[in-house]
């Protein structure tokens, strides 16, 4: 009888799944599979019928392709440096979050804002806020004496790669800050409470107990703010366009595509984006299994 209900659930399992699974399929899978079939073909966009196979010539065009480096390189800046900032920050505001503070709630509101704003309403809210000319930023940091004249900050190569990545931390950390907090809430306060009566200082509690503790859902966090990091295409793109300075591996397959109609190079670009981000999510996926298998 046992036997005869487990295959009932494990048939009604499949019942549920088949949806989801042919939504994966048909808006996931498939699009996927058609870029990399076009990736080893010479199409265009303009006509897509009218084209032959060149084998791996387009993945080779992109790899010699100094701007793909490039892109490539402040792909990699941008992540590290902005999901760096954005770990920090969530740690920190989501202790002061989790602590006994008057306000909390609205606290914790008042700081999913930045996230719920769209990203290109973000982006050019800050785009005139930083504006040399009338923008507030300027105004401020001149009524302060900290500057003669307006700073062009989104025009500036030295800066705007900073401009972008101080945009992005502003609006992900309350991501971070959302994921850190609901892995502190499972910590039960005993733990700190026995601690705190054995005499262990506070920082050698956070370092010894809440880290350790924490880092199953750091790990989780990171591993989602960097996928997402890498992938970065809207933020970039809205403030700066195509800027060599701020250009991301998104960007590049995008102006291949669109800009420059080459539906097969466009393509490839997109596969290796798709490579080097599951990659990237295989190798922190594995950090995070060994971490847990020498942590038990």
């Amino acid at each position: 009888m046992s036997a005869k209900l487990a295959r009932r659930d494990h048939r009604a399992a499949w019942l549920f799944l088949l949806p989801v699974t042919a939504v994966i399929l048909l808006v996931a899978v498939w699009p996927l599979a058609r870029t990399f079939y076009f990736s080893f073909t010479n199409a265009y966009l303009d006509d897509p019928s009218a084209y032959s196979i060149v084998g791996f010539d387009n993945f080779i065009e992109v790899v010699t392709d100094h701007s793909w480096w490039i892109a490539v390189k402040n792909t990699l800046v941008f992540t590290v440096i902005s999901v760096a900032i954005e770990t920090v920050l969530g740690l920190a505001i989501a202790l002061l979050l989790n602590s006994a503070i008057p306000g909390r709630g609205l606290a914790r509101a008042a700081i999913l804002v930045p996230w719920a704003i769209p990203v290109v309403v973000a982006t050019k809210m800050w785009e005139w806020m930083l504006n040399d000319q009338f923008g507030v930023i300027n105004k401020i940091l001149s009524g302060l004496g900290l500057v003669d004249h307006g700073i062009a900050w989104t025009a500036s190569s030295s800066l705007i790669m900073g401009v972008v990545i101080f945009v992005d931390v502003w609006m992900t950390t309350p991501f971070m800050v959302l994921l850190i907090l609901a892995g502190l809430q499972l910590i039960s306060p005993e733990i700190f409470e026995a601690a705190e009566v054995d005499g262990i200082p506070a920082w050698k509690r956070f370092w010894s107990i809440t880290l350790p503790m924490l880092r199953p859902a750091i790990g989780v966090a990171v591993l989602f703010r960097v996928l997402d990091a890498l992938r970065m295409f809207d933020l970039a793109y809205v403030l700066a366009a195509s800027n060599e300075n701020v250009m991301t591996v998104s960007i590049y397959a995008r102006d291949r595509l669109i800009s420059f109609q080459e539906l097969g190079v466009g393509s490839a670009a997109s596969t290796w984006v798709f490579l080097l981000v599951a990659l990237v999510a295989i190798i922190i996926i594995g950090v995070l299994r060994l971490d847990r298998a020498t942590g038990a």
